[in-house]
């Protein structure tokens, strides 16, 4: 008879909405997750019809769904992390923000999805102030990037200065642990450049510019990244390193599948093995 190997892992949830092309969105989440280690949780918030083109339409799950996926996750497995993702309405913000409260998940990673890395706002103006108001005071760390930044910070970021004025604003304003402004939106040697604030220490992440189209699904991985990290128990600045580097390579194997922007190789050891 063979003997069975019983493992125990981290457990990360994500909450975030479906990208049918896997190239963002929980898909993307539970990849990052694997790749770590981390056994991935999911609590979906909405389904898209999208490819590496565009996205074709968007149906909102309920907000007691919502509720109701967190709540089976966290009472019965637990979850040493969790990262949002695109939450879609006020609703469904209010709803996760009062799990986040009742179960108290502290190392939650807070993607802002609220504005397209092109400049494009995803969410409506009060379900921007209910995530300003409810959740990111919770978060250990929020991941904006440029435009998120702009609008939870009030400032117009063109620099790198602006960036860290952004993100002094934002941990002051916000009352969360962690501030990374994320430079996939800025131009020149700005892009990908990311800021790091905690209140006391400035730290500037930089790596080589990676040249290729196929970047879908990088803010969702960088945060499920950092949330994967803090649930193997990592300190949030050596969290947020690793998660960097590990964005970095997963471009630099990115996917060139589909019409358009393709996604990142999660998966980049898998390819290394086989050639690919």
């Amino acid at each position: 008879m063979n003997t069975v190997e019983i493992l125990t892992v981290p457990v990360a949830l994500t909450i975030a909405g479906s990208d049918s092309g896997g190239g963002a969105g929980i898909q993307t989440d539970l990849r990052t997750f694997a790749f770590h280690c981390v056994h991935g949780t999911s609590a979906i918030t909405c389904i898209t019809a999208q490819n590496t083109v565009g996205v074709k339409r968007v149906d909102a799950i309920a907000s007691e769904a919502v509720v109701a996926q967190i709540q089976a996750v966290v009472e019965d497995i637990g979850v040493q992390a969790a990262k949002t993702g695109m939450l879609l309405n006020q609703e469904i913000i209010s709803a996760v923000a009062q799990q986040i409260t009742a179960y108290k998940i502290d190392n939650l990673v807070v993607d802002p999805v609220m504005v397209s890395r092109t400049g494009v706002q995803l969410i409506d103006d009060d379900a921007v102030q209910t995530l300003r108001n409810t959740l990111i005071p919770q978060a250990a760390i929020i991941t904006p990037n440029r435009y998120e930044a702009q609008i939870l910070s009030g400032l117009e970021i063109a620099s790198l200065e602006d960036m860290q004025a952004a993100a002094e604003i934002m941990h002051r304003e916000l009352g969360v642990k962690a501030v990374l402004v994320k430079g996939g939106g800025m131009s020149g040697n700005l892009r990908g450049v990311d800021v790091w604030f905690d209140g006391e220490r400035w730290e500037t992440l930089t790596t080589k510019q990676v040249e290729t189209k196929n970047t879908h699904g990088t803010g969702c991985t960088l945060s499920a990244a950092i949330a994967a990290n803090l649930a193997l128990g990592k300190d949030l600045w050596t969290a947020v390193q690793q998660a960097k580097d590990y964005v970095t390579t997963a471009l630099t194997y990115s996917l060139n599948i589909g019409k358009g922007q393709g996604p990142v190789g999660h998966f980049f050891p898998l390819l290394q093995i086989h050639g690919i």
